[in-house]
């Protein structure tokens, strides 16, 4: 055999960054000269673009093959011999490059904001030939290879070129829509890592399986788009909080499909007056009690599921039953499965590489890297992926507390200052707000929120008056001020009066969503009905006092499944929710209840339009802690548009109870929790009150035990 060059050896030992530059077709010596790597061909032949045979000559027993073709042909193919068969096809080593130079320029810089139209697999033509254009991100790997179902997972068969600043691609003929993949790496001190899933997969293996699978998301079926302005601060908002996978289960407790969930769960939310449908995250990811929150394939909804088409149709259904869709996003932390992210090219390429900074104590999980270009331009990417590409009317992100501050959960001696030698992370902040930035301006009828649980100042305020610039934050403090009032026993809430008082002094601040989420029925903290004191009569009467509240309360409202029929038992992601429990006449009476409040705040002006300010909120009553009563008056942007909220959070009737009002004449009870139809004993003010004459109109009403009654002037 002759004496092979360094480059024949970096191809063999599969240790050559370029792999264009040696194999494929060259001009050498005047000739045409055909160099192709092909493991355990026995014969190849180049065939020329006029049907020219050259043979090339095996020149190592590897399976490298060199010859030369006739002078003038620019195209060829390659025709191989492997045991009895013989194959025809393109070389990879003749296709150009797949990124432009513009490309290139963009990835450097960061601001590339289509980044899924360029990474990953995608199906394209080049020069006549149909294949995958394959381009992932690894700087600091000496070596690239694509492997599959194309070239039976031989990492030595398809070595990629690095472009630019370490964006490495290949063209592969012949591979189609439907192929297992993933990139086999070896890194920069010569070690092969863990194949690794494309992190801009489209659709990717059912767990445990982790393979990427090319889809060719160009012709995915885009949803019809949800009603105009059903995300504005003026627009009533009442979301629905569901885990795909246990809401509703078939008879082997099985999974729904995204197509079984479509025929179903829009029509349910519908009927129930909600009008968003919140995910939890429907990301990739690998551990089904993560919920979705530890995800490794951002950009691919799971395969638990269905097919991303099957993922589109569910969204269209959801629109098309004029409810908005809303997914949680996690770009705070990632999980360090080997097939993931973590460690992607042999070093720290998408998170910290201090673990003082790279790694969440109490979750386990890696943190992103939010100032490294690339990293961000990956996360915005996503977002505005989703928005686009399956018309996703808004973002969820969660965790974004242990994002902002550089010593979340962290004790002393635990965390690296940032620049000034504060707590806050500069990096993140940046994120979150090109973040918001980027969708507002793309997407301006979509919106975000932010799972924020500190005092973190501005964080629903434009980027350009100094906010963090979401749409909406999440009311934690709300949340645990009132849960903690509604779970004591009746006798002693006059003691804590200021739980519920103590939300009003905040509740403009931002743009404010109420959320009962699934992390309040998890981990020991029981069900929200669990939480209920008393006898099961009062229990009952307590959550319809307190889901009344909400309702009547400033800022959007968001349940999460199960609340709505007052479940028993905690939320456990492995079975359906017991919806048997409807046979019984609380709870559904408390599905009746909530199904009213959302019909109620959507019909009345004055409890949706003035949600997140100042002007739309009156208190009427808020020193009688005694009898646990509270009033108030929300407001429309209409002077006729007002709603009178009166709760009472004892177990007491109350009758001629004076509330002076702004309208004198006929107020109409719309809405009394203590109905007979939703379970309660019927105490009320039969239908209407007459103001009485005085200094101030005044109503004299009759105010049930645990209960809560909404009432508007005649118009």
């Amino acid at each position: 055999m002759p004496k092979l060059p360094a480059e024949a050896y970096a191809i063999i030992e599969g240790r050559h960054s370029d792999p264009f530059h040696y194999l494929g077709l060259h001009p050498e010596g005047g000739k045409s000269v055909v160099r192709a790597f092909l493991p355990e061909a026995t014969n190849v032949e180049a065939v020329g673009e006029h049907g020219e045979i050259a043979p090339l000559d095996r020149v190592h027993d590897s399976g490298l093959f060199i010859g030369a073709l006739p002078n003038g042909s620019k195209h060829y193919q390659l025709r191989a011999t492997f045991g009895n068969d013989v194959v025809e096809f393109e070389d990879a080593y003749r296709f150009p490059p797949i990124l432009t130079d513009f490309d290139l320029y963009l990835l450097g810089e960061g601001t590339h904001q289509r980044l899924y139209d360029k990474l990953g697999a995608h199906p394209m033509r080049l020069e006549g030939v149909d294949g995958i254009g394959f381009v992932v991100l690894a700087p600091n790997a000496r070596r690239v290879s694509v492997v599959g179902d194309f070239n039976f997972w031989d990492g030595r068969r398809h070595p990629m070129r690095v472009r630019g600043s370490g964006y490495w691609e290949l063209f592969i003929p012949h591979a189609k829509a439907g192929d297992h993949y993933k990139f086999e790496i070896i890194g920069p001190h010569g070690h092969l890592l863990p194949l690794k899933s494309d992190p801009l997969a489209f659709a990717s293996e059912l767990r445990p399986k982790t393979a990427s699978i090319v889809f060719d998301e160009a012709r995915l079926p885009r949803p019809r788009p949800a009603p105009d302005g059903i995300n504005a601060l003026s627009a009533p908002m009442s979301i629905y909080e569901v885990h795909l996978g246990s809401w509703r289960r078939k008879g082997n407790n099985e999974w729904l499909t995204y197509r079984e969930l479509a025929e179903q769960l829009p029509a349910y939310a519908r009927d129930m007056g909600f009008t968003h449908l919140e995910f939890l995250p429907v990301s990739e990811h690998p551990f089904d009690g993560s919920w979705g929150y530890q995800p490794t394939g951002l950009y691919a909804p799971t395969s638990r599921f269905g097919t991303p088409d099957d993922f589109a149709t569910l969204v269209d259904a959801c629109h098309r039953e004029g409810i908005g869709v809303l997914l949680d996003w996690v770009p705070g932390h990632f999980p360090d499965d080997p097939h993931g992210l973590g460690h992607f090219d042999g070093t720290s390429l998408y998170e910290h590489a201090n673990p003082l900074q790279g790694r969440h104590l109490d979750w386990g999980t890696l943190i992103y890297n939010y100032g490294r270009t690339e990293v961000t331009n990956f996360l915005v990417s996503n977002a505005l992926f989703w928005l686009e590409r399956y018309a996703i009317d808004g973002l969820r992100v969660d965790a974004v507390a242990s994002m902002l501050y550089l010593d979340y959960s962290r004790p002393p001696g635990a965390w690296v200052p940032n620049q000034y030698g504060g707590r806050e992370n500069i990096e993140a902040i940046n994120f979150l707000r090109r973040f918001n930035t980027e969708v507002f301006a793309r997407f301006p009828q979509a919106t975000t929120a932010a799972e924020e649980s500190t005092a973190w100042p501005q964080v629903s305020r434009p980027v350009e008056f100094g906010g963090l610039g979401f749409g909406y934050k999440w009311n934690m403090g709300w949340m645990h001020d009132t849960l903690s009032y509604i779970s004591k026993d009746p006798i002693y809430r006059k003691h804590h009066h200021g739980e519920i008082l103590f939300g009003l002094h905040y509740a403009f601040s931002e743009n404010f969503i109420l959320p009962l989420s699934h992390d309040e029925v998890v981990h020991g903290k029981r069900s929200i009905l669990g939480r209920m004191p008393g006898d099961e009569w009062q229990r009952f009467a307590n959550l319809r006092a307190y889901y009344s509240f909400m309702f009547g309360h400033p800022g959007k409202k968001l349940l999460f499944m199960g609340a709505e029929i007052a479940q028993s038992s905690e939320w456990n992601h492995d079975q359906s929710l017991d919806w048997h429990l409807l046979e019984y006449k609380y709870h559904s009476g408390i599905q009746a209840l909530i199904r009213d409040l959302n019909r109620l705040y959507r019909a009345v002006p004055a409890l949706h339009q003035m949600d997140c300010d100042q002007a739309g909120f009156e208190w009427l009553i808020t020193d009688d802690a005694n009898r646990n009563v509270f009033a108030w008056l929300r407001k429309g942007f209409d002077e006729q548009a007002r709603c009178l909220v009166v709760v009472n959070f004892s177990p007491n009737v109350y009758r001629n109870y004076r509330v002076r009002v702004p309208l004198a004449g006929k107020w109409k009870e719309v809405f009394n929790s203590d109905s007979a139809h939703y379970g309660g004993s019927n105490v009320g003010n039969i239908g209407e009150v007459q103001t009485v004459d005085g200094k101030a109109p005044e109503l004299r009403l009759t105010i049930p035990p645990l209960a809560a009654i909404f009432l508007v002037p005649e118009s």
